[in-house]
């Protein structure tokens, strides 16, 4: 047998973490990693996080999983917490961050069903978005790497230029249930929507009746520096997905409505087995109390202001370097196009110890538990400048 037990699918490192402890992972060898990755965005607490690991502890010790059939008072309470905190009216609980973003396209179609107008289903989507593995979700990219081999996808998505606001105009008619998009693009390049897109795209929906869902599952959730990225534009969605640092580490993930967008979500249109179990909702509660105890958001603002400036500080002083780009502790580094973001990510891990994410447009990213000090911003551009100095050399040899 040639297959490895776990399907080969991922191109997986040398990094083997067996513990974490606040901003840093260790290995099976006792070596150490500073985590400016946080799992891809999830990690907004660091390791092992004390109100967490309690609230997972005393919650599995009372009561882990129920049915959706019966009441769910956990479910009920932070379901609340979240509409009190956000836009939304209503919410429905999921495993993952695909799921919620198949929930949220499956509350647009039903809302133009329930509005008489079935034909109105099509969503238009935007160029290097990305939202999940599932059809549904790799249906609503252009990304090849994510649909070869798994035609025939999903009718019913349009995928145009980001940032485009043209272009997202000419693309509706009649057919149209709306758009989604992510407000800053993570896969893609850490790509911030302009302010002239996003309230133009907000403008169009309100004007022919349209649908505005904004998939937050990497930028939502604190990780910009407000609680939700949609804030700093100054407008609301109709429906957004969140995921990743709503659990900090725990699976979990959430669709958020208006009353109006989620009118056709009624008994037996959507479900799921695990989806707001009581010990998902204890982990959330958890969260949901650190990210809104005082000082939490002006602290990721602060953070992600003095992250930025000094990684901007490094861009004269290395020549592989492009950019800065990003909001909050979601930042990342444009290389120029003789240097590979890929490769560079690689030494940085296997040579000074440090955990970044490589992204699209040649960008590494990078997304340190929310939860940072100066230290670790200073540890993170001491190695990130070591890198540099000794990436650059090897790729001029």
């Amino acid at each position: 047998m040639s297959i490895t037990p776990l399907m080969p699918v991922y191109p997986r490192c040398d990094v083997r973490p067996v513990r974490g402890e606040g901003c840093y992972l260790i290995g099976e060898r006792g070596e150490r990693y500073l985590d400016f990755a946080s799992g891809i965005a999830v990690n907004i607490l660091g390791h092992g996080h004390p109100r967490l690991v309690k609230a997972i502890a005393d919650q599995a010790a009372t009561l882990m999983h129920t049915s959706n059939l019966y009441g769910m008072p956990l479910g009920e309470k932070f379901a609340q917490r979240l509409v009190d905190t956000t836009f939304a009216d209503t919410v429905f609980f999921t495993n993952s961050g695909a799921e919620a973003v198949e929930c949220a396209i499956k509350t647009a179609r039903r809302y133009h069903y329930a509005n008489g107008q079935a034909h109105r289903h099509r969503i238009i989507t935007f160029d290097n978005a990305f939202h999940g593995r599932t059809l549904g979700t790799i249906s609503a990219t252009s990304q090849p790497k994510m649909r070869d081999g798994f035609e025939p996808l999903l009718p019913g998505f349009t995928v145009v230029p980001f940032n485009d606001l043209e272009a997202a105009t000419a693309a509706v008619d009649g057919d149209t249930a709306g758009f989604l998009l992510e407000p800053v693009q993570g896969e893609g390049g850490v790509t911030p929507a302009t302010q002239a897109f996003l309230s133009g795209l907000r403008k169009l929906c309100d004007e022919q009746g349209l649908l505005l869902i904004l998939d937050e599952v990497q930028c939502g959730y604190a990780r910009t520096g407000t609680f939700s990225a949609h804030e700093q534009y100054g407008l609301t969605p109709d429906i957004m997905a969140v995921a990743k640092g709503i659990g900090a580490g725990f699976p979990l993930g959430a669709c958020l409505a208006t009353e109006e967008a989620a009118k056709g979500m009624v008994f037996g249109t959507h479900g799921s087995t695990y989806g707001g179990n009581p010990l998902a909702m204890a982990v959330g509660m958890a969260v949901l109390d650190e990210v809104l105890g005082d000082g939490f958001l002006d602290h990721v603002k602060a953070m992600g202001a003095r992250l930025r400036s000094a990684l901007e500080q490094l861009i004269p002083n290395h020549d592989m370097f492009e950019d800065v780009r990003g909001m909050g502790l979601m930042l990342g580094v444009k290389l120029k196009d003789s240097f590979d973001a890929r490769n560079f990510v690689a030494h940085l891990r296997d040579h000074h110890g440090l955990l970044t994410v490589s992204a699209g447009q040649n960008v590494v990213r990078i997304l340190p538990p929310l939860v940072i000090g100066e230290s670790h911003i200073a540890e993170c551009i001491e190695k990130l400048s070591a890198g540099a100095r000794d990436f650059a050399q090897v790729e001029a040899a």
